[in-house]
């Protein structure tokens, strides 16, 4: 029985110099793929820095990696792929299609200062906790 292949790909918006396709090849395989529609729709919005714009970052710059767009880009996605609890970002942020939907351009986390977190990009948990905790709401 032959099967019919489909060599179509998707293409989304490019994160700095990567281009980002959805491809049906069996290449690297997510089960957060619907995310990419979110990020495309959240790129021709605007919605996010907007909302990043009113917090406060009152972490210590000197050891932070993760922005307060990225940390709210990243608990927004998680959010509407269905993860409530922050725990559930410590195996998330495994995944490098999670950074992309967050915009690292180090989607692997290969250059992470911390040995602990290479090969993790996005933010664990104790970190978004801090984006609760070490944040406030900007005045007018």
């Amino acid at each position: 029985m032959d099967t019919e292949r489909n060599t179509t790909q998707l293409e989304f918006h490019c994160l700095g110099n990567r281009e980002v396709v959805g491809k049906f090849d069996g290449g690297n395989i997510t089960s957060y793929a619907g995310g990419l529609l979110l990020r495309e729709t959240e790129k021709r919005t605007g919605i996010l820095p907007g909302f990043a714009a009113c917090f406060e970052d009152l972490r210590d710059r000197d050891l932070i990696e993760q922005t307060v767009a990225e940390l709210v880009a990243q608990r927004v996605y998680a959010l509407a792929l269905g993860y409530e609890d922050l725990n559930d970002h410590d195996d998330l942020r495994r995944d490098p299609l999670l950074a992309v939907l967050v915009g690292k351009e180090d989607a692997e986390g290969a250059g992470r200062i911390r040995k602990q977190d290479q090969d993790k990009a996005p933010a664990g948990k104790s970190t978004l906790n801090r984006l609760t905790t070490n944040t406030r709401k900007r005045s007018k």
